[in-house]
């Protein structure tokens, strides 16, 4: 049967009665303009999905849709991957005490919960994917969690690894600048703060050189620590590094740590990346950039540039946006990549740093970030172009499944606010879609 957007409907379903993770009908939308961003912008479009998976995407005529394929009329709609986040704060989680510095042992998993509202709102803005970190109060502030935005009752529902005990679900988050400074345990300086650092790698190092002298030997192998272990997997390059800086000289300490001691690296936020966009480029390592364009915030981020993706793209690095959020609000991720093109940077480039961009950041694109065949089936509708200010997004799809749906008064608030969009329990709310 053929159906409108409007006419797919959605229904609460009761708590306890488990997540919808992938439909098993084939779905095929048709006639919406989309953005697969690992290729050419298709004006009239066909995509179909089934298990929570891509199963085709291409021009109308060229895909086949299946036999008994639920058929969605998106005609005038644009569709494009769900959008990547790779440094927020939902969650309601925190991170490491002031008791250190350093706490690399610490997990923001360990104090998320999944029915913080702002899950939905981030849904509501498109987001399908998110990187959620502890602060950036301390050098270290401890292992961030990986988040598909699917429903789910518990965090680990939301996890994009299967085993928070056994696999690495995410990465590291530091942070130089001013930020960490303070009295002691804190360092006090810039300088001393990097020190810390690397002594702490150091030690690592060592640990980590142990155990593998001991090889099947347990009576050799040293005490377990928890905090080098995390560093052990930093060095060895399965957990990757999320660095909070700012200015151009801290920028610079975090290229030379990663130097020094290899390590897998995203810079954070960047905000006098421009200025040292070469150096950034040449050490191959990606920036993720924070688009702010209100004026306040922090001393050392005075030098922010909107030209700040398009000059450290130029260069030949690879460039992701986040939000940062609360900085600024998931609903409205969208405007990052509205305002790179205003500044300079490429359309093609800039919808890239939305999508496909983050999910290399986070050792995800061979999942999410473009629509192609195979990959998770995270997409969202739209009611226009993504980078114009009269579009809104109307439909948030993870696995297969719509988690968002704008004409939903339940969603509705989520999107622009009101009562009930600060309440606990957005968890409740799965979509089920009925022929």
């Amino acid at each position: 049967m053929i159906r409108s957007l409007a006419s797919v409907l959605t229904l609460a379903t009761v708590f306890g009665l488990g997540t919808l993770d992938a439909q098993d009908r084939p779905r095929a939308f048709r006639g919406a303009h989309i953005i697969p961003i690992a290729g050419p912008e298709i004006p009239n479009g066909v995509l179909i999905v089934q298990g929570g998976k891509i199963t085709a995407v291409g021009a109308a005529g060229s895909v086949s849709i299946p036999s008994g394929a639920e058929v969605v009329d998106v005609s005038g709609k644009v569709i494009m991957p769900g959008l990547v986040d790779t440094h927020s704060h939902l969650g309601s989680g925190d991170g490491g005490d002031r008791s250190s510095s350093l706490h690399s042992d610490v997990r923001i998993l360990d104090a998320m919960d999944a029915a913080d509202p702002g899950f939905q709102r981030a849904r509501a803005g498109g987001l399908t994917t998110i990187n959620v970190m502890p602060g950036s109060g301390l050098l270290i502030s401890g292992q961030t969690a990986y988040i598909k935005l699917k429903q789910g009752r518990i965090i680990t529902d939301l996890l994009y690894c299967s085993d928070p005990i056994t696999e690495i679900c995410g990465g590291l988050k530091m942070a130089n600048g001013t930020n960490p400074r303070g009295t002691p345990p804190a360092p006090g300086t810039r300088a001393k703060a990097a020190a810390l650092v690397r002594a702490k790698f150091v030690a690592a190092q060592e640990y980590r050189d142990k155990i593998r002298a001991a090889g099947s030997d347990s009576s050799k192998r040293p005490r377990r620590d928890l905090e080098l272990e995390t560093l052990a997997d930093v060095l060895d390059g399965r957990r990757t590094v999320h660095f909070h800086t700012h200015r151009h000289d801290d920028i610079l300490t975090v290229l030379r740590l990663k130097q020094e001691f290899g390590f897998r690296l995203v810079l954070q936020h960047v905000s006098e990346g421009w200025k040292v966009a070469k150096e950034i480029a040449e050490a191959k390592v990606p920036a993720s950039v924070i688009m702010i364009d209100a004026p306040g915030g922090k001393l050392e981020a005075v030098g922010m540039s909107l030209t700040t993706p398009f000059v450290i793209d130029s260069a030949g690095a690879l460039v992701g946006f986040h939000t940062d959020d609360g900085i600024t609000d998931s609903r409205f991720f969208l405007r990052s990549a509205g305002l790179a093109v205003r500044a300079g940077m490429p359309r093609t480039k800039a919808l890239h740093a939305m999508t496909l961009a983050g999910a290399i950041m986070l050792d995800l694109d061979k999942r999410v970030g473009s629509l192609e065949r195979g990959k998770d089936a995270d997409f969202i509708i739209l009611s226009g172009d993504p980078l114009s200010v009269y579009s809104h997004v109307e439909q948030t799809w993870v696995l297969g499944n719509k988690v968002f749906d704008l004409s939903d008064p339940k969603d509705r608030v989520f999107a622009y606010g009101g009562r009930g969009s600060n309440s606990a329990g957005s968890i409740l709310h799965v979509h089920e879609d009925h022929d």
